[in-house]
């Protein structure tokens, strides 16, 4: 995924921008970057590699390196940015969020015809923060451009643009498939992904930005340059995964939907006569925890870690490049406490199940330390598509999520033009899938929220949530 964080302000704002990125640091782990420009030193920026140490080690004493009133600042689990552009828009720096899946369809349509080029990276691919100021310089205005950006890329985009004079240009995608908050103090304005990173510094909140909508801010204002569009369909893994529990996106905090997500399934648990024999139910650490804490608390089963993630050092499993060492790194991070797991009957609550791979390692050493049986449910339904629009559950292909490839194994390719029935858990097919997974990862049983309980936990409109990985619907 990725996030970003940008201030315009009366007074210099590297450090307000210093932390607001780095409290983006949960949503991506590849780069981290800062742009600023000031009257004297211009335009500045800086960017570090963040994969085997955090953002806030690299940009120590960034105060000393960089000035300026104005300043952008991005996590990024993709490309290398914030980057700066010469154009016939001016300079200016810019950030991005998202992914633009025609890339190549879009140089050959717009951009080939200029006999222009791109800064070719590894594998001759482009960075795709390059090719959106590309695709935006080919208007006269900014507003212009980004909205023309927006219509032509099959993905999805939110983006800062930093520009000479000081003022920031915020943009959220056009369906609203990530967040775009505004805050304000005394000197100024910033923009953030995640709400409680301005809250942390001081700023109030002003406003979340609509889907589609570009806002320019000033120290002293925001001017709206285009009004939002009205069709939202906004990303629900922010609530379930992604999001850090302080946030809120169209009002609803992550730790409280996440909570509710957990009485929702345990309700419905409960009515299906499931899990009344159960010692104690947990969390698979972190994003899993406040789920499970809400179906301990409407299930009446005590609450309890039966192992803990040692996180000084691996602050997330998924970090190492290689898939060998991230199942190494997640294992070795999983120490047990004995007197919780010994002889007992465990229900686990994970945000979800994708490829399953670690969490089959995971029932494995609960085993191995004396767990009596291991029971698992996921705080969302099965996964059944790879995320076209953001960096979660993308895969080389739709079979590598396992989900699906349960469903191969059962019924071949014949039993893809049944997804929605395998998807339902009260159909003879979702069951069966259930049943394989289970003796698969090794549960004693497994459960799946069900896209209505979701959707009621998040307490939006269906229509306004994209939940394309569960039910292939854009």
């Amino acid at each position: 995924m990725g996030g970003f964080f940008g201030a315009t302000s009366k007074r210099d704002v590297i450090l307000d921008v210093f932390f607001g990125v780095d409290y983006h640091s949960h949503l991506g782990t590849r780069r981290g970057g800062m742009a600023a420009v000031n009257e004297t030193k211009g335009f500045q920026r800086d960017i570090h590699n963040i994969e085997n140490s955090p953002f806030r080690t690299k940009f120590a004493g960034i105060t000393d390196e960089m000035q300026g009133n104005a300043s952008i600042g991005c996590i990024s689990d993709s490309d290398p940015q914030p980057i700066l552009i010469r154009s016939n828009l001016g300079v200016y720096a810019i950030t991005t969020i998202g992914i633009i899946n025609n890339a190549d369809e879009l140089i050959d349509k717009f951009l080939n015809h200029s006999h222009g080029h791109f800064t070719a990276m590894t594998g001759g691919r482009i960075n795709s923060t390059e090719l959106a100021a590309a695709l935006i310089n080919q208007k006269d205005t900014f507003e212009d451009g980004i909205r023309f950006c927006q219509e032509n890329i099959d993905g999805s985009l939110s983006l800062l643009i930093l520009k000479e004079d000081g003022t920031i240009i915020a943009a959220r995608d056009r369906l609203g498939r990530t967040p775009v908050v505004l805050g304000k103090d005394a000197d100024g304005h910033c923009v953030s992904f995640e709400s409680f990173a301005f809250e942390k510094l001081d700023y109030e909140f002003l406003k979340e930005l609509g889907p589609g909508e570009i806002d320019l801010l000033t120290p002293d204002k925001v001017e709206v340059l285009k009004e939002p569009l009205p069709k939202m369909k906004i990303c629900s893994f922010l609530w379930t995964y992604y999001g850090y529990p302080n946030s809120k996106y169209e009002g609803v905090n992550v730790e409280v939907m996440r909570t509710r997500n957990g009485e929702i399934m345990a309700r419905d648990d409960k009515a299906a006569g499931k899990c009344s024999d159960i010692d104690y139910v947990s969390g698979v650490p972190d994003s899993g925890t406040p789920h499970a804490i809400g179906y301990a608390n409407e299930s009446d089963i005590p609450f309890a870690r039966p192992f803990i993630k040692y996180t000084p050092t691996w602050p997330r499993s998924f970090m190492p490049a290689n898939q060998k060492e991230r199942n190494r790194v997640a294992k070795m991070k999983m120490i047990p406490v004995h007197e919780l797991i010994q002889g007992k009957k465990l229900l686990f609550v994970d945000d979800s199940i994708v490829r399953g791979t670690q969490l089959r390692e995971t029932v494995e050493f609960l085993y191995s330390h004396g767990a009596k049986e291991v029971h698992m449910r996921s705080a969302c339904p099965p996964i059944m598509y790879g995320c076209k629009y953001l960096n979660f559950s993308r895969s080389n292909s739709d079979r590598d999520l396992i989900a699906r490839r349960t469903i191969l194994e059962l019924e071949g390719e014949e039993g893809e033009k049944y997804i929605d029935q395998y998807s339902d858990a009260n159909t003879e097919r979702g069951k069966a899938m259930l049943d394989s997974i289970c003796k698969k990862l090794g549960f004693h049983s497994l459960g799946y929220q069900s896209l209505s309980g979701l959707l009621e936990a998040i307490g939006l409109p269906e229509e306004s949530v994209c939940t394309y990985c569960w039910n292939g619907k854009e």
